[in-house]
């Protein structure tokens, strides 16, 4: 396992563009899945230093739509590490750029998986909370996993073989 300097939070800032608009005149909701999808994995990359597989996306929450042209902010926040998965917080905001306040737009937890050369489970830092906030946070991505266990049940028979 490397030792590295890595935090375990990564921010990405940019322009939403008019490529990104859906048919209601806002970003589509699969921009900002991808957007989602690319920032966690950079996260997850940048802790565990090797490459990474999204394994499951749940509980995402659009709050509110983001508008063409509106300065994004898409933050990734190590919550969780097991053996070789890493559960990631994400908060997605933006705002006018002719306005000081972010608003948030959207949330969910991404929880990737670290992988070798040959496609194989890799072990990953452990990430220990230091604050309140953080030991809060862990025990949010704990309580999602209990919950998952539950649906992947509820799902079994639905699932295709």
């Amino acid at each position: 396992m490397k030792n590295n300097d890595f935090k375990g939070n990564i921010s990405f800032q940019f322009l939403s563009e008019p490529t990104d608009v859906n048919f209601g005149g806002k970003v589509h909701g699969g921009i900002v899945m991808k957007w989602i999808d690319q920032a966690a994995f950079a996260c997850a990359g940048s802790w565990s230093e090797t490459y990474c597989v999204t394994v499951y996306v749940g509980g995402i929450r659009f709050f509110k739509p983001v508008k063409i042209g509106d300065l994004v902010k898409v933050d990734a926040k190590i919550v969780y590490t097991g053996n070789s998965s890493m559960h990631i917080a994400i908060d997605v905001s933006s705002k006018n750029v002719r306005e000081k306040d972010y608003h948030k737009t959207t949330h969910c937890i991404i929880v990737f998986v670290a992988v070798d050369d040959e496609g194989k489970t890799t072990k990953v830092p452990k990430w220990v909370p230091s604050t309140d906030r953080e030991k809060q946070m862990e025990a949010y991505a704990v309580k999602l996993m209990g919950l998952r266990k539950n649906i992947e049940e509820e799902m079994r028979p639905f699932l295709m073989d």
